[in-house]
C-alpha cells in the first residue's frame, strides 16, 4: 500500500476558461446524480428530464409560466447577491419583499384614479423605499452595535409576516377589502384597478412580465456598480479584506448601512413586482408559501454572487420550480423536485474548489516490510551542522 496526501494549492491566476468548464462540468454531474437519484425512486430519469423541457419551454405558455416563476427569484437572488458580496449576510429579502408588497399595494390603490404610467412608477418607487428601510434596521445594528444581521434581518421577516397577515385577517385596515360578498366571507384584500396592473412585453407567444424587464435592467447596474465604480471598489475591498479597507480609511459603517438599503431596495420591488404583475392583491398566504426571499439565497450562491450570473441561476431554478408544479403528482411528489435544486446546489458550490484551487496528489512511497510490520525504521540522525562564525583574523568553527 502506497500512502499519500493531496494537497489544494491556490491557483496563482483564474482564467476565464476555468470560471466556464468547472460550472458546466457541476451541472453535467448534478445531471448525472438526480438521474440515479429518479432511478433509485422509481422514475425514469430521460423521460423525467423530457418532461421537464417540455413543462419549461417547449409547451404552449410553458415559456410563459417560467418567466413569471423567474421573476420574484431574480429581484431576491440579486438582494442577497449584493449583500453577500460584501459580506454582509442579509438573510430578510424575503420579509422586505412582504415590506414592497404592502408599500406597492398600498400606493396603486391610494392613486388608482391616476394615469396608468404614474401609477406603476409609484408602486416600484414605494416598493423599492419599504424595503430599503426594513432592511436599513438590521444594517444600522450591524453598523453601530456590531448585532449579528443574520439573526436580526432573519427575525425581521416574521414580524413583516405579522404585518400583512394583521392587515388583511385582523383588521380594518386600508388594504383589506371590507365590501364584496366574497370578502365578508373570507377576509382578503383589496383588488388593483386596472391602472395598478403592470403591463406586460408580448413577443410572438411569449409574455415577458414588466417586473422581469426590471429586475434584468437593475442586475446590469448593479454589474456596472461593482465593476466601475469607485463605491463598487470600496465594496469588494471591503468585502475582502475589511482590515484593508479599515487602515484606508474607508467609512465602514456608512457602507454597510448603505448596502442593506440597495440589498432591500431590490428586494422591495420584487413585492412590488409580485403586487404589479402577478397577484394584483396583497396575498400573505400566497407570498409567504412561495418563501421567494429563501431560495432567493439559493440564486445568489449559485451565481457566486454574480449580478449577471443571477439572471441564469434564477432561470435556472425557474424551470425547476415551474416543470415540479406541472409534474407534481401522486407518482411524482414536490420534494423530489426539492432534492434536485438541492443537488445542482451542492454540485455547483463543491465546483468552487476547483476553479480556485489546484489538487494535487503526492505519493509517499515507504519500505514494503517496514510497512507490514507497522513500524518504520527512523532515519539516522543527521549530523549536527557546522556553524562557522566570521572573526576579525579569519574563520573559527563552532
Amino acid at each position: 500500500m502506497i500512502p499519500f496526501t493531496i494537497r489544494f494549492e491556490p491557483r496563482e491566476r483564474l482564467s476565464r476558461w476555468i470560471n466556464i468548464w468547472v460550472p458546466v462540468a457541476a451541472i453535467v454531474l448534478a445531471l448525472v446524480i438526480a438521474g440515479a437519484v429518479l432511478a433509485v425512486s422509481g422514475h425514469n430519469p430521460f423521460t423525467t428530464y423530457q418532461q421537464i423541457i417540455q413543462a419549461a419551454f417547449t409547451q404552449p405558455g410553458a415559456f410563459t409560466q417560467t418567466l413569471v416563476s423567474t421573476t420574484p427569484l431574480l429581484f431576491t437572488g440579486l438582494a442577497a447577491a449584493v449583500a453577500f458580496r460584501m459580506r454582509i449576510w442579509n438573510i430578510g429579502a424575503e420579509g422586505q419583499l412582504y415590506l414592497g408588497s404592502i408599500a406597492a399595494a398600498g400606493v396603486g390603490l391610494y392613486l388608482q384614479s391616476l394615469p396608468a404610467p404614474i401609477v406603476v412608477l409609484a408602486m416600484m418607487v414605494s416598493g423599492a423605499i419599504a424595503g430599503s428601510l426594513w432592511a436599513a434596521i438590521p444594517g444600522t445594528l450591524r453598523a453601530y452595535f456590531n448585532t449579528n444581521e443574520i439573526l436580526t434581518s432573519l427575525f425581521l421577516n416574521y414580524v413583516a409576516d405579522y404585518l400583512m397577515y394583521y392587515l388583511i385577517f385582523d383588521s380594518t385596515s386600508f388594504w383589506r377589502d371590507l365590501t364584496s360578498p366574497a370578502a365578508r366571507v373570507f377576509p382578503q384584500g383589496k383588488t388593483l384597478a386596472a391602472s395598478g396592473n403592470w403591463p406586460a412585453l408580448t413577443i410572438f407567444t411569449i409574455a415577458v412580465p414588466l417586473g422581469l424587464i426590471v429586475a434584468v435592467g437593475v442586475s446590469g447596474l448593479l454589474w456596472g456598480m461593482i465593476r466601475g465604480t469607485r463605491y463598487g471598489f470600496e465594496m469588494r475591498v471591503m468585502g475582502d479584506a475589511p482590515r484593508a479597507a479599515s487602515h484606508a480609511g474607508m467609512n465602514i459603517r456608512r457602507k454597510i448601512i448603505s448596502i442593506m438599503f440597495v440589498s432591500g431596495a431590490v428586494a422591495g420591488l420584487g413585492g412590488a413586482s409580485q403586487v404589479g404583475d402577478f397577484r394584483h392583491v396583497l396575498d400573505p398566504r400566497g407570498l409567504e408559501q412561495a418563501q421567494f426571499g429563501y431560495t432567493g439565497i439559493v440564486v445568489a450562491a449559485l451565481a457566486r454572487y454574480n449580478p449577471i450570473s443571477a439572471i441564469l441561476a434564477a432561470l435556472g431554478i425557474g424551470v425547476l420550480t415551474n416543470a415540479g408544479l406541472a409534474l407534481q403528482g401522486p407518482n411524482f411528489p414536490i420534494g423530489l423536485t426539492g432534492t434536485m435544486e438541492g443537488i445542482l446546489l451542492f454540485c455547483v458550490l463543491g465546483s468552487e474548489i476547483f476553479a480556485r484551487y489546484h489538487v494535487r496528489v503526492h505519493r509517499t512511497r515507504k519500505p514494503l516490510a517496514a510497512h507490514r510490520a507497522g513500524q518504520v525504521r527512523p532515519a539516522a540522525p543527521a549530523a549536527a551542522p557546522v556553524e562557522m562564525a566570521l572573526t576579525g583574523g579569519g574563520e573559527q568553527a563552532s
